[in-house]
């Protein structure tokens, strides 16, 4: 049986925002921790690693408590999607050891429109001219990102760019999922999975984390679980195309960030860039919402 959620696009908003402000504040945490302001700096493998084991002890409590009803489980498709779902996390983390909040967010953004170019050939979806010009577009603002110059070109970049490619294939895993199966147990499952795929990629780095470490990997996890439980009924209480956009919020958060804690001011580079992948990933929203029917609102 699935629970019936009212329609309720403020709610929606609301919840959409309390992901984003987690979201980002994972990537603060991550790269409080990928330097040596709490401790020597630890591997984004081991980061990546606490933030599966924590995430999934969070999530798990819930469903101790709650005790939600599964489903028969597509491990293949759950062990492709939390692959590349743990790739991209650790791309995404090592990325911003290195380079801004906000750059690092923008060019992850990306994600939708690798999706998008994947599900091309994977899930043999038709492309039109406003949703390749949106893709185009959003590609633009990452390039600027990048500063493809001598002088100013950041080769970790590259990482966050990565990472929106590997997350976009996990999209297509995500999409396959949605639908099948209840979408609590697909969270559970990920983070099952994400721990036994980073406990053997960590033990080659593995270091003793310091006490205020462990408190943020634990910090990490917890805010991991709140943001993707708040996302999943974001998406249950109004239509995806309307909330969509919202998530863009993590941009925002991200900057202020890294205003308040690293003094980290955004330059004309980062604001072009950042402004010109919203304006693509706005693009595609719309598009969608004048080509998609209405979801169904339930949580699953």
């Amino acid at each position: 049986m699935h629970s019936a959620v009212p329609y309720n696009p403020r709610l929606a908003v609301v919840l959409m925002m309390i992901a984003t402000a987690f979201i980002a504040a994972t990537m603060l945490l991550a790269k409080t921790l990928g330097g040596d302001i709490a401790g020597t700096a630890l591997h984004p493998l081991q980061i990546t690693h606490g933030r599966f084991v924590f995430a999934f002890l969070t999530l798990s409590a819930v469903a101790a408590v709650l005790r939600p009803r599964f489903r028969q489980p597509d491990w293949r498709l759950h062990l492709a999607r939390t692959t590349f779902g743990w790739a991209g996390v650790t791309l995404m983390f090592a990325s911003v050891a290195y380079i801004p909040l906000a750059d690092a967010t923008a060019i992850t953004f990306l994600n939708p429109v690798f999706g998008m170019i994947l599900a091309i050939p994977l899930l043999g979806e038709r492309v039109g001219r406003i949703r390749w010009s949106a893709a185009a577009l959003a590609l633009a603002g990452a390039m600027i990102l990048l500063r493809p110059t001598p002088a100013s070109f950041q080769a970790a970049s590259l990482l966050a760019l990565g990472a929106a490619a590997v997350m976009g294939m996990e999209l297509i895993f995500i999409k396959k999922l949605s639908g099948r199966e209840p979408a609590f147990q697909i969270l559970l499952i990920n983070n099952f999975l994400g721990i036994g795929l980073s406990s053997l990629a960590v033990l080659a780095v593995w270091q003793m984390p310091t006490a205020q470490q462990w408190a943020l990997l634990v910090a990490l996890g917890c805010l991991m679980a709140v943001a993707q439980t708040c996302f999943v009924n974001a998406m249950a209480r109004a239509d995806a195309s309307f909330v969509a956009p919202f998530s863009y919020g993590t941009l925002l958060f991200a900057t202020l960030y890294d205003l308040l804690f690293f003094a980290h001011t955004p330059d004309v580079v980062t604001i072009l860039g950042a402004a010109v992948i919203l304006a693509g990933g706005i693009l595609l929203a719309i598009r969608e919402a004048r080509t998609r029917p209405a979801a169904g609102n339930t949580v699953q």
